[in-house]
């Protein structure tokens, strides 16, 4: 299998990831759920309504991709759910190969 051809593989299993993490209001989502005063706890949606401007349904929809990109999970407290981001770093190590990959490669054709 040629260089390329492992490279569009490894980019088809990281574009769910990478569609994840491409959206600014994902990203302030993740940003949010970084902060030290709250990685321990998590945020509800509507804390995180207030981070991103966006209504409860646009927040839970966008929390539903980060969760099926495995970025983040919910613990239930009786009718409250808190949102914090998993430890899960399979997809970040396989972007991180990808990244890797596409580096060596431009860097061995610009040898040519």
């Amino acid at each position: 299998m040629s260089n390329l051809t492992k490279l569009k593989h490894e980019f088809t299993r990281a574009s769910d990831f990478l569609v994840a993490l491409g959206d600014q209001k994902r990203q302030a989502i993740i940003i949010a759920l970084l902060d030290p005063q709250v990685v321990h706890r998590g945020l509800q949606v509507t804390d995180l309504m207030g981070v991103t401007d966006l209504s409860r349904p646009a927040v839970s929809h966008h929390l539903k991709l980060l969760k099926e990109a495995t970025l983040v999970d919910y613990r239930r407290e009786g009718t409250k759910n808190f949102y914090y981001l998993t430890h899960q770093t399979k997809a970040i190590d396989q972007l991180k190969t990808l990244l890797d990959h596409v580096t060596e490669t431009m860097t061995c054709n610009q040898q040519l």
